[in-house]
């Protein structure tokens, strides 16, 4: 009977329930699970699955302690081939070639911020998905709904993607970054020190979505104009709705692309386009290719 790691198949199991929109508690069940059976010794795991004491460890419960015996046991655990039944349908072949032509992501929110995982596991899933790079672009101080980094935390933070990218294979690395939020006058909530030895900074709006437009536009202006940035976020600031209306704290075309978008090109700045079905920006009749800069598609699961 071929041998499994039940670490291994406890981690699949909190990628697959991640992936899905699971509730994050479900997720980090697994993820205790995996952290507290991977400190045990091979011998004392088999001889708590054997007696069925598993489920007496702390951070492991009846779910995921029969997880670990079927695992221990040579069979894919049952909740891991339901997980992975449910993942969806394959990728159109355009879509799947695009899909793996992708070399990283760009923003990605820890649990440092509002996101649900760790920053190691985000970085371990997105080695198995073969990409060559994470960038960790958690929330600035501002955004204290979302438990923004304040100078001292994302000082801490750049100290800890330091040690991991140690430990991480050859090929791979977290950058890092930030999603910094753009104030009023256009200024950026961060310290200019710190936004300098970041990697990627990108730069959203978060408040005063109501605005009209020659005021939003005024206030990227002024934020694209800073040498720290990077890339634009959500730049239309247009939430879909499932009936297809924007929603009422999200204003339609509240700057003018494509013409405010060359003039991003003139800073070497990209956009940001947000990829999931509530966050999506607005469609436009001429291209982004055609804009003079790069535009970068962000496939996060909620909007940033």
């Amino acid at each position: 009977m071929a041998s499994r790691d039940p670490v291994d198949d406890l981690r699949r199991i909190a990628f697959y329930l991640e992936r899905a929109n699971e509730a994050t508690y479900r997720v980090r069940a697994f993820r205790s699970a995996a952290a507290a059976i991977a400190k045990l010794p091979a011998e004392e795991l088999a001889e708590r699955a054997a007696a069925g004491t598993l489920a007496k460890l702390q951070g492991v419960g009846e779910v995921t302690a029969r997880c670990i015996a079927e695992s221990l046991a040579g069979e894919e655990p049952v909740y891991l081939r339901r997980v992975r039944s449910t993942e969806g349908a394959d990728l159109p072949a355009a879509a799947a070639a695009l899909r793996d032509a992708l070399r990283g992501d760009c923003h990605a929110h820890s649990d440092w911020s509002d996101g649900g995982s760790p920053i190691e596991e985000m970085a371990l899933a997105a080695v198995e998905l073969g990409h060559e790079y994470l960038v960790l672009t958690d929330h600035s101080p501002r955004l204290t709904v979302a438990n923004g980094l304040s100078p001292a935390r994302l000082r801490k933070q750049l100290d800890r993607v330091a040690e991991l990218n140690d430990a991480l294979p050859d090929g791979f690395r977290v950058l890092t970054g930030i999603e910094v939020d753009i104030l009023e006058d256009g200024a950026l909530d961060q310290e200019d020190e710190l936004l300098a030895r970041l990697d990627v900074v990108v730069g959203s709006v978060h408040s005063k979505l109501r605005d009209e437009s020659p005021r939003m536009t005024r206030r990227m202006l002024a934020a694209i104009a800073n040498p720290h940035l990077d890339i634009l976020g959500h730049m239309t600031g247009r939430k879909v709705a499932a009936a297809g209306e924007g929603d009422k704290g999200h204003r339609a075309g509240r700057t003018r692309p494509p013409s405010f978008v060359r003039r991003c090109a003139g800073t070497a700045t990209a956009t940001a386009t947000g990829a999931t079905a509530a966050a999506r920006s607005r469609r436009w009749r001429s291209p982004p290719a055609t804009w003079g800069t790069s535009t970068w598609c962000s496939p996060t699961t909620r909007p940033g």
